[in-house]
């Protein structure tokens, strides 16, 4: 009996076919999704809104206007709240779908079953929900400009870098969301939310520059754990304008980079090989 040994230019052919079909599938998953998330668009604007609004409201409107805070306390506000929106919104949306769809609806077996490799439906996730954390992240400046009033003030000096982190900080929640929803049963992520999500916004730099702490030493050294501190600090860098010449005192922006970057990467590489795990029996 003979064997026959493809041609190069067949193996071409098959692989052309491959990776037409991955892509097609791809891009059927996205489109599906993006059709689900348009039909809850109302839902989702008022989850992703809802607390930076509040926050806004309280501490740069109220707490300025009462004297509880100076009239400049905006300024700093703003960008920790952008940061803290985009973080959240990727961190603890995304990851409920996911854990719930893991555990309970068992929607993403027809997604298994599709002709693309198992990792490219994490990918698939992780891309939607930093899309949606931008989203949310871009609607908090014309919210702050509603709220805040002469109190907006934000610098387009560093356009390009604030766009760059705003996505980049996207990607790092939407990892992290990702590795909580595999690491997580779905009965214990409000305990995970409760003991992960309180100590990430009120050690993050989102309501006060992280030059402010030099006083507790130990605090501003424990802040440097948190994801959200440099991306606080990093919005900062690109959105306070410059006081008499004088850039705003922020963490240096080579060092967010790296740390958001960093953190990027072990959270993702870590959450697609749980969700690997999880799905692969």
């Amino acid at each position: 009996m003979s064997l026959t040994i493809p041609s190069t230019e067949q193996r071409r052919f098959q692989a052309r076919n491959n990776l037409r079909a991955t892509m097609t599938a791809f891009w059927a998953t996205v489109r599906r999704d993006l059709l689900v998330t348009r039909r809850e668009a109302l839902i989702n604007l008022v989850q992703m809104l809802v607390q930076p609004l509040f926050f806004l409201f309280v501490f740069g409107k109220i707490l300025p206007a009462t004297g509880a805070a100076n009239a400049g306390f905006s300024t700093l506000l703003l960008p920790g709240i952008v940061a803290f929106t985009i973080l959240v919104t990727t961190l603890q949306g995304p990851s409920i779908d996911l854990a719930r769809d893991l555990a309970v609806l068992r929607e993403i077996d027809d997604r298994l079953l599709a002709p693309q490799p198992i990792l490219l439906v994490a990918i698939e996730k992780v891309l939607l929900s930093a899309l949606r954390g931008l989203v949310a992240g871009a609607l908090v400046f014309p919210l702050a400009w509603w709220i805040l009033g002469s109190g907006y003030q934000v610098s387009t000096d560093h356009l390009a870098t604030l766009i760059g982190l705003m996505v980049l900080e996207a990607l790092v929640g939407a990892a992290l969301g990702l590795l909580m929803a595999t690491v997580a049963q779905i009965h214990m992520l409000p305990l995970v939310f409760a003991l992960v999500l309180t100590p990430l916004i009120f050690t993050g730099c989102a309501f006060f520059p992280w030059s402010s702490l030099s006083g507790f030493k130990w605090f501003q050294v424990l802040t440097l754990f948190n994801p959200l501190t440099y991306a606080s600090e990093g919005m900062r860098y690109a959105m306070i304008p410059a006081m008499n010449g004088q850039a705003p005192d922020t963490l240096a922006i080579g060092w967010v980079l790296l740390a958001l970057s960093g953190t990027f990467v072990v959270s993702l590489i870590a959450g697609l090989l749980t969700f690997r795990r999880r799905v692969v029996s």
